[in-house]
């Protein structure tokens, strides 16, 4: 996990990230047009995301396919979030309960009101 929060602490890299996000597939030389960096600086920040399992790269013929793997950022989502997400699911779900049996015990009062009235 210390590579993806690695790579993730570049923008550049981000930027990368969005773009096969975008383009899944392109090659090198299309993530290079959208960088004023050199191919050479490119290729550097390709390596450190294929390392942290970020990118993944399909040879074809003479050309690189690329790819955003999203799972190492699943994984790092799951990690510290999934216990969390329990616990505040339920107590936004009781909330919610609590407020819309509020507002029906108001409903139901003004029904008796206006029955009341009539």
């Amino acid at each position: 996990m210390n590579l993806v929060f690695q790579a993730l602490a570049n923008r550049s890299r981000r930027e990368i990230l969005d773009i096969l996000r975008k383009q899944p597939g392109c090659n090198v030389n299309e993530v290079c047009r959208f960088f004023p960096l050199s191919r050479i600086a490119v290729m550097k920040h390709l390596r450190l995301l294929e390392t942290a399992n970020l990118v993944i790269s399909e040879k074809v013929g003479r050309e690189r396919k690329l790819y955003f793997n999203t799972v190492p950022i699943q994984m790092i989502y799951d990690r510290w979030t999934t216990e969390f997400s329990a616990l505040w699911a339920s107590k936004l779900t009781g909330f919610k309960y609590r407020i819309e049996a509020k507002k029906g015990n108001e409903h139901g009062d003004s029904k008796n009101r206006i029955q009341n009235i009539h």
